[in-house]
């Protein structure tokens, strides 16, 4: 637990954040989680209003003033949409800190977090013996999405329709990769991220695939770990710090020109969380997540904005084309900025065409660890976007979210429609290796 003086002075911190909010209502409108329960202390509004008491209330009823911040997706919808210009994300992230610090991690919590995620080796060690005794447990139910169900009764995956664990991980496959530039002239180094290379593999096989033909100079260490998100959500700092500190020892041992990466939320977290929230560390450290933070780029935006692809929208307009939707992820679109170039990167795939869909940018309702708090309130969410989807009438759906990936696939496998669900890059990497 963090001291009570230290934690005053986080809560101080808040203070002229919390105060800037005009309580105009405006993110009633766009806030997801709103949409489906109408209650105020769900919005962005209501949980500021809630945190302008922080002080006293963190030490009245912590837990309660906790479960009202669980319930919010992180999704930045409330922060885009602000006329007051209100860092939302920031605020409800340093919150949980603040909470976290005082009441501390359940037993739960910390063995997952401090014992597991914080040590990539044993994270590895543990999803791979998972991987080994999965069959016995799940069954498939949709070849099309790719997902399954459990065979037994289970309390924590109820009715979910899921992405199971690859046979093997990408780090498994690839190992420590290190190329010169080519032609390009450019290095990059690529970062997995937890989903990508323990339940897509074939997103990075796609992604190395092309910044190979692109005669991009690659950097991939081995044994990479988790980017932080999962703990600095929950307010787990120090977990956070020890992921970062770890990721900047695997990646300053070689000099790249960009941190390339496939998710959009190891992305964001990347560009913004661990500059943000990454204390207690040397100034020579601090000075590093800062210059990685700024060469970080979502992979549409590197190889459309960086390296420059050939929009191939020509070729695909024809009889044997495939309509692909796309769909928008928060932390990539809203957080980053970034939504013309993966509509770029599909446009330059051969044999797709693009349809965009009613709101391409609404939240899907996966935002992280609240899928698995709040899986009714989160599934009502995705339903939306189902629909969405089936106006559209595209038999694929794209993305650049391995999390929104799973999400999507839950949600079309639910509803019985017979849609794949795919990466941008896949899409972009079919072309070039037809």
């Amino acid at each position: 637990m963090t001291g009570i003086k230290e934690l005053t002075g986080l809560m101080l911190e808040l203070e002229d954040m919390v105060s800037a909010c005009a309580r105009c209502g405006a993110c009633q409108a766009v806030c997801p989680l709103f949409r489906e329960t109408g209650r105020e202390a769900d919005v962005a509004r209501g949980k500021l209003v809630l945190l302008e008491n922080l002080m006293q209330d963190v030490f009245n009823d912590p837990n309660g003033v906790s479960k009202r911040l669980d319930r919010c997706l992180l999704c930045g919808s409330c922060e885009l949409n602000c006329s007051s210009s209100v860092s939302a994300l920031e605020i409800f992230i340093k919150a949980r800190a603040i909470i976290t610090g005082y009441t501390g991690l359940s037993w739960i919590k910390k063995a997952v977090f401090r014992l597991v995620l914080a040590r990539p080796a044993v994270f590895d060690w543990i999803m791979e013996t998972v991987v080994t005794f999965q069959g016995l447990f799940i069954k498939p139910v949709n070849n099309r999405t790719d997902t399954s169900q459990p065979r037994f009764l289970s309390p924590l995956i109820t009715d979910r329709h899921f992405k199971t664990l690859a046979r093997e991980p990408f780090h498994s496959k690839s190992g420590l990769i290190n190329t010169p530039p080519g032609a390009s002239g450019i290095k990059a180094a690529f970062f997995t991220g937890c989903l990508v290379d323990k339940f897509y593999p074939d997103i990075a096989g796609a992604a190395i695939n092309v910044l190979k033909h692109h005669d991009i100079g690659m950097f991939m260490p081995d044994g990479q770990g988790c980017c932080g998100i999962p703990a600095v959500a929950a307010g787990d700092i120090e977990t956070f710090n020890t992921l970062v500190a770890y990721a900047m020892e695997q990646f300053e041992k070689e000099k790249v020109d960009y941190m390339v990466t496939a998710c959009s939320t190891c992305a964001y977290t990347i560009k913004k969380i661990w500059p943000m929230m990454f204390k207690d560390e040397t100034i020579v450290l601090k000075g590093q997540v800062e210059a990685f933070a700024e060469k970080t780029l979502d992979i549409s935006r590197f190889l459309v904005d960086v390296v420059g692809i050939k929009d191939q929208t020509g070729e695909n307009r024809d009889d044997t084309a495939v309509l692909v939707t796309y769909h928008d992820p928060c932390h990539l679109k809203k957080s980053l900025g970034v939504y013309g170039d993966p509509r770029a990167l599909i446009k330059a795939s051969t044999g797709y065409v693009l349809r965009e869909m009613t709101e391409p940018d609404m939240c899907c309702g996966m935002g992280g660890s609240f899928n698995l708090r709040h899986y009714e309130i989160s599934a009502e969410i995705g339903k939306r976007k189902i629909e969405d989807i089936r106006e559209t009438g595209c038999s694929v759906i794209a993305t650049s979210c391995p999390a929104c990936m799973m999400q999507l696939s839950d949600m079309l496998s639910r509803a019985g429609e017979d849609a794949a669900v795919k990466h941008v890059i896949d899409l972009y990497a079919e072309g070039i290796y037809q």
